[in-house]
């Protein structure tokens, strides 16, 4: 394997990577702790979408992971950024309370006008006949609201497309991908992802970080539990050293699977990542 090069930032996965569930992976706390106090700069970059980003901060909190203002970036927060700039006026929103209400920030939600928008969290409780009916009625212009309006080509947005996710009692679960792909395949539609592997949401993130490695030699890196939606896609795209840690939803052999190039650097967790980034 190439020797890992000069670290210049690092992007963090959170669920199954800093924390499963509702417990931090072995070491995550201290491992936060001692890269804080180092010079290397980070930010959390999360797929997560079954709750708001501040909903998100308090539970990490509670595991005792300390966060500060503007380092988790989530893909709830990007779709936010999305439908204010694409002027939408009344998302359906596939989401739990507090991340649809992220999702609504800035934007008038007229219950008078008709649906003009579709968007697909991690909503496992949502997932059901009704819902997904609605969402798809939606993208064909047939929902009760648009009926007598003229037709409009709705914007489709998910948050991420992961097949599955690793679940609190270390099974694999569900994730919003495949029900993503079932309103694909019924509307015709391909919907716009806007979390993680997208060259974007990288982009977002790293704008964020402009100050503080303006100064720094090295590669960005990006670290997490899913070879394919955390280090597939734009961080290929972008360059950066990719670490994939066995935790979270991490199997035997997952470094060759995925249909992406094979990580850069396979650990057995994070907080032997930051071990060895501090200790070289």
């Amino acid at each position: 394997m190439t020797p890992r090069p000069a670290i210049r930032a690092l992007l963090i996965d959170l669920s199954g990577t800093i924390h499963v569930a509702t417990q931090p992976t072995p070491g995550s706390p201290q491992a936060i702790h001692r890269l804080r106090a180092s010079s290397i700069p980070f930010r959390f970059c999360s797929n997560t979408s079954k709750e708001s980003t501040a909903v998100l901060r308090s539970k990490l909190a509670e595991m005792g992971i300390e966060t500060h203002d503007n380092e988790v970036w989530t893909s709830i927060g990007a779709v936010n950024s999305l439908l204010r700039d694409r002027g939408v006026e009344r998302p359906f929103i596939l989401a739990s309370e507090s991340a649809a209400e992220e999702c609504r920030r800035d934007i008038h939600d007229n219950p008078v006008l008709p649906y003009d928008s579709v968007v697909v969290a991690f909503a496992p409780t949502q997932f059901d006949y009704v819902a997904l009916n609605t969402a798809f009625r939606v993208l064909m212009n047939e929902h009760n609201t648009q009926r007598g309006r003229p037709l409009s080509n709705c914007p489709f947005i998910a948050t991420h497309r992961s097949r599955y996710i690793g679940d609190s009692d270390g099974a694999l679960s569900l994730g919003p991908g495949p029900f993503v792909a079932a309103l694909e395949n019924a509307s015709g539609r391909t919907a716009e992802v806007v979390g993680k592997p997208q060259r974007k949401f990288f982009e977002l993130v790293l704008s964020s970080l402009a100050s503080d490695v303006q100064d720094r030699e090295g590669v960005v890196a990006v670290i997490g539990d899913d070879v394919q939606n955390d280090l597939g896609g734009g961080a290929v795209e972008l360059g950066f050293w990719r670490v994939l840690v066995r935790s979270g939803k991490y199997r035997d052999g997952d470094e060759n699977n995925g249909g992406v190039r094979p990580p850069d650097e396979v650990c057995d967790n994070f907080a032997s990542f930051v071990e060895s980034l501090l200790n070289i």
